[in-house]
């Protein structure tokens, strides 16, 4: 079932990489050029997210697998799974908060040190409801079923990533249409993590399609009496 859980995460990191050109394309098209765009795949920040991003999703499998293999449920893959929608609830705070901050300090933009001040805020509300919904789903999971608690804590993110895109798409659009340096920049942020997160709380449900579908084409051999 480990293999599964791999194949899933690897299918996820594929799905981010080969959506950065053509949605960064259409979302800042016609000021930007397809050279321009592929210069991202040069980037360390680029890949630290794409790691940060697959990793966590190994660690929100972590519960389905114990369960599909089984195995006693202990607090160890409980808290993997936790942390990592902990953290993915965290970025779409901080995701939303770019997006609000273009949206109303466009004079602003463009200062470097008023944007420095904007990173260090987002962060620091990205930590905080990182740790409020850690603690958050560590409740929840101490009171359902482990079953219950991968489909709620998945639904709940779902729900997170489309609330914060209502934000990031309109925020966007008004960006978009403002003539100072990068408009669209940290609203694209915003458009990437909602995306990023929507596509992340499918991990489990597809893990465990794979799953069913190889337990059929693998049946386990019954036992003679």
């Amino acid at each position: 079932m480990k293999r599964w859980a791999l194949v899933v995460a690897g299918l996820y990191l594929v799905m981010l990489a080969s959506l950065t050109v053509p949605a960064t394309l259409l979302a800042f098209v016609p000021n930007i050029g397809l050279g321009d765009v592929a210069g991202v795949y040069r980037d360390w920040p680029y890949w630290l997210w794409l790691g940060v991003m697959t990793v966590s999703q190994c660690a929100l499998l972590a519960l389905p697998v114990r369960l599909a293999e089984g195995r006693p449920v202990t607090r160890g893959p409980v808290w993997c799974m936790v942390l990592a929608g902990g953290l993915m609830a965290g970025g779409l705070a901080a995701a939303a908060f770019f997006s609000l901050y273009e949206l109303l300090y466009t004079n602003k933009a463009g200062d470097p040190g008023h944007f420095n001040r904007c990173c260090w805020a987002a962060l620091g509300l990205g930590l905080l409801t990182w740790v409020l919904w850690a603690v958050v789903f560590d409740r929840i999971s101490r009171n359902v079923p482990p079953e219950d608690l991968v489909s709620l804590q998945c639904r709940r993110l779902f729900q997170g990533s489309v609330l914060e895109l209502l934000i990031a798409v309109p925020t966007h659009i008004v960006a978009r249409c403002r003539d100072y340096c990068c408009a669209g920049f940290l609203t694209f942020i915003g458009l990437t993590m909602g995306v990023s997160v929507m596509l992340f709380a499918f991990g489990p449900a597809v893990f465990i399609l794979f799953m069913q579908r190889w337990k059929r084409l693998h049946p386990t051999p019954s036992r003679p009496s």
